[in-house]
């Protein structure tokens, strides 16, 4: 589709081209009935020049494509106008560049509004200082998480204050959608001042998809989504959103083990593979349970997390279940899970997640 677009912006261009070739009168053009002074064959000239440029931006994903194109888009439609009698099909494709550069600037505004947002998380988290996580430091832990610990790799290791994680996924947005929705996203998390950023972008279909950042800052919780990045379509605050997403970043403790000393974390022991993490940050505390193999992986985290956010969300049962791992920087990690919510009817398991890659401390760029 992004091929015979790009073939469509580079033949409305040509187009344009005859009407200074007629202008200069280097050619008899047929096709174009009305006269053409020199000065408006420079005009035809400029909107050939900016489609040309408008086609290469778009290509290369430019951030400028979208305000080049609403420039072109305009000189190209005043000709089409003036010349109506000629040249009035050339609005056809006007309206799909027009349409196409509209998304394009809303796609890179809320880029740029979400890496605003990630300076903002990352300033606030503070210097990174090195400092070594060591195996005296884990003594007082619950048995199965000291052993995650020291069997992730973690003990001999900076501990992590900052990490960015790039994902694959796949998506179902309600239970019964039977087609998943392919995804990627990248996740912001700072640890001393907990906090995470994550943008995703899910393709319905082959015009429609979406672009969402959930956020976790300050103890308070906030999602939104937008159709192409242009409509609003959820935006969520609020004390059941504020619990559930402090949840979510207690249980993404699996990617960063260190976290497990922080000082708004406690534990308390269940048996030899389970242990329960209770976290409370500025007001909002939420809590959660880690399965552990008898090696040492952990292998599920569950809590009691509100589904919504209106007044009648009731908690219900989440499940993070892994099935993959692989080692980054040194440190074990689960790199493969799905993410269920536990419902009366059934279990709705709506999002397969794949980590590509994961970067602590100094790795992290914006």
């Amino acid at each position: 589709m992004r091929i015979a677009f790009t073939t469509l912006i580079f033949a409305h261009a040509l187009i344009h081209l005859l009407g200074f070739i007629k202008g200069f009168g280097f050619k008899e053009i047929k096709e174009l009935t009305l006269a053409i002074s020199k000065p408006m064959g420079l005009v035809w000239l400029l909107a050939f020049i900016l489609l040309a440029a408008y086609g290469a931006l778009y290509m290369l994903n430019s951030k400028y494509a979208g305000y080049l194109g609403l420039l072109a888009v305009v000189i190209s439609q005043v000709l089409l106008i003036m010349y109506w009698k000629d040249a009035k099909w050339g609005t056809l494709p006007n309206l799909f560049i027009l349409i196409v550069s509209i998304l394009s600037l809303a796609q890179h505004r809320f880029t740029a509004t979400v890496e605003t947002e990630i300076a903002d998380l990352l300033r606030h988290n503070g210097a990174i200082e090195p400092h070594i996580l060591k195996k005296d430091d884990v003594h007082r832990l619950p048995a199965p998480v000291k052993n995650w610990l020291l069997h992730s790799g973690a003990v001999g290791k900076p501990v992590i204050q900052v990490g960015k994680i790039t994902q694959r996924a796949e998506m179902k947005m309600k239970p019964d959608q039977e087609k998943w929705m392919a995804a990627t996203a990248t996740q912001y998390t700072t640890i001393d001042s907990p906090g995470f950023i994550w943008q995703v972008k899910a393709q319905m279909n082959k015009l429609l998809s979406f672009q969402g950042r959930d956020k976790f800052q300050d103890g308070h919780g906030e999602m939104l989504i937008k159709m192409n990045a242009l409509i609003k379509v959820v935006h969520e605050r609020g004390p059941k959103l504020d619990e559930g997403t402090l949840q979510r970043f207690l249980g993404e403790m699996v990617w960063f083990p260190s976290m497990a000393l922080c000082p708004y974390i406690t534990w308390e022991a269940i048996d030899g593979t389970r242990a329960k993490a209770i976290m409370t940050y500025k007001g909002t505390t939420g809590s959660g349970i880690f399965h552990f193999s008898a090696a040492g992986d952990v292998v599920k985290f569950s809590a009691l997390r509100f589904k919504g956010n209106d007044a009648s969300a009731q908690r219900r049962e989440w499940i993070m279940d892994i099935s993959g791992y692989r080692t980054f920087q040194g440190i074990k990690v689960p790199s493969k899970m799905t993410s269920t919510w536990k419902l009366n009817n059934a279990d709705w398991t709506w999002l397969r997640l794949e980590v590509t890659d994961l970067n602590y401390n100094d790795e992290v760029k914006l």
